[in-house]
């Protein structure tokens, strides 16, 4: 095994760092505060690279590897997550869907303005009553001649207003269940497609999220993705990576609340001496460092095993499971050091605390990824 990030991977995370210390860390308060997208911070990310690291630069990304994208995620998140899941999103779910499953013709009209960032993506498959259970689809697509007619409604849509972009999962063939189901590309302003209300949430609220409506909405047939009848396996093969990017979103949540406890806890003072020479103190960043170590070694191997193109659905799955729990600990933590400056907005770790609870529900529940693992196991 080798430890050591190679010297593009090292440039890549000290540029994601750079740009959340100078790029992100100046209003982020008021973004969450105002529930602002940001939107020339993503523009800024687009040219950076970032908004397709791992996208071929054949089709307007930055070619790099997966590891690279989790380094880099974690240095966004450890200041913004809101912005983190957009990337997240537009790069391991639209970015990466497309460019391993879309025609020649799609990569060529979409996902090179999504991987340059000129374009935002939106990855459309949970509704009012299919979150976790993905294979209960009710939004159809009808086939009629040379195209499709959509009818529906998509809830918990990351980007939901701010993309142009979507991957949406329907239902085709009812009486065939999950392999049924395709995905479609559709662009904003089509006729029929609708933006709905957005979600007033505890958490990752600089983040748009949406409700989408869909009634008779025509799609030609070059949007579908895919063979008739892959929309379902098109899912689950994207939120496998996808799992990859939310768990490299909880390290980065936890590892910035970290760092905000140490620094914290060598300026304040309590009898007599900072409270970081308190046992009590040790012990809490000590229990910090440890899970978040862990966390990172879980979601780098699983990042090393995609990029071998190896089997990575049980890695990421725990890297998941584990991050996003490790999130929750150490924020929670990281408020109580801080003690009645942690329940203050200004020192930032409040809201690490509401980001960090998201991980565990997105992109695949905490139960949905110990289910995953289970049947790993059993195989």
């Amino acid at each position: 095994m080798n430890f050591d990030l190679t010297e593009e991977q090292k440039a890549v995370q000290l540029a994601a760092r750079d740009f959340a210390q100078t790029e992100l860390l100046p209003g982020v308060i008021e973004r969450d505060e105002q529930q602002k997208f940001p939107a020339e911070q993503i523009k800024k990310l687009g040219a950076l690279g970032l908004m397709g690291i791992m996208t071929a630069e054949t089709y307007g990304g930055a070619g790099m590897d997966t590891v690279s994208y989790v380094l880099a995620m974690e240095e966004i998140c450890k200041v913004d997550a809101s912005t983190g899941v957009c990337m997240s999103v537009n790069n391991s779910l639209v970015c990466w869907g497309l460019e391993h499953f879309g025609s020649e013709a799609q990569k060529q009209k979409y996902l090179k303005p999504l991987a340059s960032g000129e374009r935002i993506g939106a990855f459309c498959l949970s509704e009012p009553e299919a979150g976790s259970d993905a294979t209960s689809q009710r939004t159809t697509a009808v086939e009629q001649g040379d195209h499709y007619i959509l009818n529906g409604t998509k809830n918990w849509i990351t980007n939901g207003n701010s993309a142009s972009v979507y991957l949406v999962i329907a239902q085709t063939h009812p009486e065939l269940k999950h392999k049924g189901i395709n995905v479609f590309i559709v662009e904003k302003g089509t006729p029929g497609f609708v933006v709905g209300k957005k979600e007033n949430k505890m958490g990752i609220r600089a983040s748009d999220t949406h409700s989408l409506m869909f009634t008779d909405v025509k799609i030609p047939k070059e949007n579908r993705v895919g063979d008739d009848g892959f929309g379902f396996k098109f899912a689950m093969q994207t939120l496998n990576g996808g799992r990859i990017g939310i768990a490299a979103q909880a390290l980065g949540i936890a590892s910035g609340a970290l760092e905000l406890s140490l620094a914290y806890s060598k300026e304040r003072k309590s009898f007599g001496t900072e409270i970081f020479n308190h046992q009590a103190i040790q012990f809490k960043l000590a229990d910090m460092a440890t899970k978040i170590d862990a966390a990172r070694l879980l979601v780098l191997k699983a990042a090393y095993l995609k990029d071998q193109h190896k089997d990575y659905t049980e890695a990421a799955a725990m890297a998941k499971l584990f991050a996003s729990q490790v999130a929750m600990d150490t924020t929670i933590e990281a408020v109580q050091i801080h003690g009645g400056y942690g329940f203050v907005k200004e020192y930032h770790v409040e809201r690490m605390m509401r980001d960090a609870k998201i991980t565990q529900i997105y992109e695949g529940t905490s139960e949905i990824q110990k289910l995953v693992i289970g049947r790993e196991l059993f195989k």
